[in-house]
């Protein structure tokens, strides 16, 4: 079993991800100074001091004992001020020449016994900035070189700098983002608490969330709920239409058996018996079948997406599925539909709907009657139509033949009166409208359902 993730480390993870980057950024710009910014500071610093240290051997040029004092003190002089800031002194050797003779030198030689440089040799090493100011009147040649150190960087000293700021704030910075978090989960929290105190029969919807974050999901439970609410409505509903509509034929099931077990030795009685039980067992059987028929097309849970389908041949198959009951009536079933009509349609529904308008077509034709099943172009959609010269419904009584297990008054044909609500809900599932009008030459009834072209 996959362990669940945490909100409210993800939470706080994104909060991490947030500083760390910022940290990061400050670091960089410190690397920057010390590297870049750090050289050019100190090239033009030890540039200044050259020239300073410059003016005050001007005027002690004559002796070279003195230029050597001066130059020694001026050093000291540098070192005591930067003490006295806390700044820790960069590397510095400092030459002085007096009419081209060496009279001063910070330091004996270079590491590794290297010879101390020239006036105007390069600097001595990458990390080095060297400055040279010179006095033609007095003979004094100053040369500084001051070295800046990056290196620095990597030590164990660098990195505590850059790390111990941030190991001191994060506590500061991660326990106030853990208590925001906390608190900005209490309405989920009590969302959560809300859905959990109710019964598994309370479909009431949750009360408005106040804010905006929570409302589209307060929204979206409460509309989960709705069309529960609705299923268990359906459910309650056709359980209720079954238990209704089986009692008749079930009744005749039963008193039907009783009698064959009752008149085994009455052959007349016999035959009546199996005839009545077997009407029973075939009323009972179209009942099921038209109210799971209705059931799947009023639902709204969709198996799958409406694929393309060529209506024209769809019709062709399920009329060539209603022939032996056509032919048993002798009912001619004429079809026009000269072209192709593909559309996007729900098989399942679509087959519904057509083998109730063909069945009831047929089975309230007269024998030996026509039926006229058009299809064509309409509107930019399309539209069928299926006419009969059968009885016909009264216009007053057009809509009210939608409504389930309502039959029209005097009707002689049998049915469960479901054929029609069937269709609709089937039409109304792909998208389409179905009506009812007069048949041709003031008879019968013409079915027409129309296709949009979206």
């Amino acid at each position: 079993m996959t362990a669940q993730r945490s909100l409210f480390r993800r939470l706080l993870g994104g909060f991490l991800a947030v500083i760390m980057p910022v940290w990061l950024a400050v670091v960089g710009m410190a690397i920057y100074e010390n590297t870049v910014l750090q050289a050019r500071h100190t090239a033009a610093e030890n540039k200044g001091w050259t020239r300073q240290i410059l003016l005050n051997l001007r005027s002690v040029a004559h002796d070279p004992a003195e230029v050597a004092r001066v130059a020694t003190q001026v050093e000291a002089l540098r070192a005591d001020m930067l003490r006295e800031v806390n700044y820790w002194p960069k590397p510095v050797m400092l030459q002085v020449w007096l009419h081209g003779q060496r009279v001063y030198s910070s330091t004996p030689e270079l590491a590794g016994g290297r010879p101390l440089p020239a006036p105007s040799d390069p600097a001595p090493g990458a990390d080095w900035s060297t400055s040279t100011a010179t006095d033609a009147a007095s003979g004094v040649v100053v040369r500084r070189d001051a070295m800046h150190d990056t290196n620095w960087l990597l030590t164990s000293s660098g990195a505590a700098y850059y790390l111990t700021p941030l190991l001191y704030s994060l506590p500061f910075l991660v326990l106030p983002a853990w208590i925001i978090v906390r608190r900005g989960l209490r309405p989920v929290k009590a969302m959560v608490a809300d859905i959990e105190r109710r019964s598994g029969s309370d479909l009431q919807a949750l009360p408005p969330s106040g804010y905006r974050e929570l409302a589209p999901l307060a929204a979206s439970v409460n509309g989960l709920m709705q069309r529960l609410t609705q299923r268990l409505e359906r459910d309650r509903e056709f359980l209720s239409d079954a238990a209704h509509e089986l009692k008749t034929p079930l009744a005749v099931i039963r008193a039907n058996a009783h009698l064959l077990l009752n008149h085994r030795h009455h052959p007349d009685r016999l035959e009546d018996a199996d005839h009545g039980l077997r009407q029973g067992v075939a009323r009972a059987t179209h009942t099921v079948h038209q109210l799971l028929a209705l059931e799947r097309a009023r639902s709204d849970d969709v198996t799958g997406e409406a694929q393309p389908i060529d209506l024209r041949q769809l019709l062709r198959e399920r009329l060539a599925h209603a022939a032996p009951l056509a032919i048993q009536r002798a009912v001619e079933i004429e079809l026009d539909a000269e072209a192709p009509c593909v559309m996007p349609l729900h098989r399942e529904s679509i087959v519904a709907m057509l083998d109730n308008l063909i069945d009831n077509a047929i089975k309230y034709s007269p024998d030996g009657g026509k039926i006229a099943v058009t299809l064509e172009d309409a509107d930019g959609g399309h539209r069928l139509a299926i006419a009969d010269q059968g009885p016909g419904i009264a216009p007053a009584l057009r809509g009210k033949v939608f409504e389930r297990f309502y039959r029209i008054p005097g009707q002689e044909q049998a049915g469960s009166g479901l054929g029609l609500a069937i269709a609709e809900r089937a039409a109304a599932r792909n998208g389409a409208l179905i009506a009812l009008d007069g048949g041709g030459s003031g008879r019968g009834l013409r079915v027409i359902v129309t296709f949009s072209g979206t």
